[in-house]
């Protein structure tokens, strides 16, 4: 009885496994093509399984595609979440809320990339899937950064605001940022996207939110140096927006 027990708890976490990892293909193979452009063959082969094992576990194309949304929204909510949950104050919490999610942007490019597409199918008539993404991932990181805000307003060490239009800086320009990357390339006298510009760019973010929404800017300055400095900047990580040729 116990073996057969071990028996199944084995062939469970083996199946867990597999699935995980043809999510990720999943993710990457999404996110660089599409819906329409991504290949199942291509996800198979980066997930190192057998094509027939997608079918298996996610029915047909469009649920893994589902499946990868929602393993999408899942892994940023629970990112965000973790550090609103920090045991800091309610200003620092922003900042490095603030921060990780640049970050995210930098290193987690295929969730984010994958969101991103989605909210243009949806804004298509294409997509059935966002209503039930921001319902299970948006609502309750936004719940939770409004609960962060009013805390820091109340205890007196951020400036009375609106709690959207703070979240709308700290993501809006980020997102904006790395939208509007390939365009302005040809405007600036820079790179947007070489290593030396995205650690400016994170340290501009912080240092503006310090000045911004802190009723002591000293103390914000202080918070954002500090968190500048025990967070180091991750990999950059780049994948082809164009499929290699055979």
């Amino acid at each position: 009885m116990v073996s057969r027990k071990n028996n199944t708890e084995q062939k469970g976490t083996r199946a867990d496994h597999t699935r995980a990892l043809i999510l990720k293909a999943a993710m990457a193979e999404f996110a660089a093509h599409g819906m329409a452009g991504a290949r199942t063959e291509a996800i198979a082969r980066a997930a190192k399984v057998n094509k027939a094992l997608l079918y298996y576990y996610f029915k047909s194309k469009e649920g893994l595609y589902t499946a990868a949304l929602l393993k999408a929204s899942e892994e940023i909510r629970e990112s965000m979440r973790a550090v609103l949950d920090r045991n800091c104050t309610a200003g620092e919490r922003l900042l490095r809320a603030a921060l990780s999610h640049f970050d995210r942007l930098i290193a987690q490019r295929e969730p984010q990339s994958l969101l991103q597409q989605e909210m243009v199918r949806f804004h298509q008539g294409e997509s059935a899937a966002i209503p039930t993404i921001a319902k299970k991932a948006f609502a309750p990181t936004i719940a939770r950064l409004r609960e962060v805000i009013d805390e820091g307003i109340k205890s007196g060490e951020l400036c009375p605001m609106d709690w959207l239009q703070v979240w709308s800086v700290m993501a809006g320009s980020n997102v904006f940022y790395f939208l509007s990357s390939a365009t302005m390339r040809y405007a600036l006298p820079f790179d947007p996207l070489a290593r030396g510009a995205l650690e400016y760019r994170r340290k501009a973010l912080l240092d503006f939110l310090g000045q911004a929404i802190f009723v002591e800017r000293r103390r914000g300055t202080q918070f954002a140096k500090r968190i500048l400095a025990d967070t180091p900047m991750p990999v950059i990580k780049k994948y082809s927006l164009g499929r290699k040729t055979r």
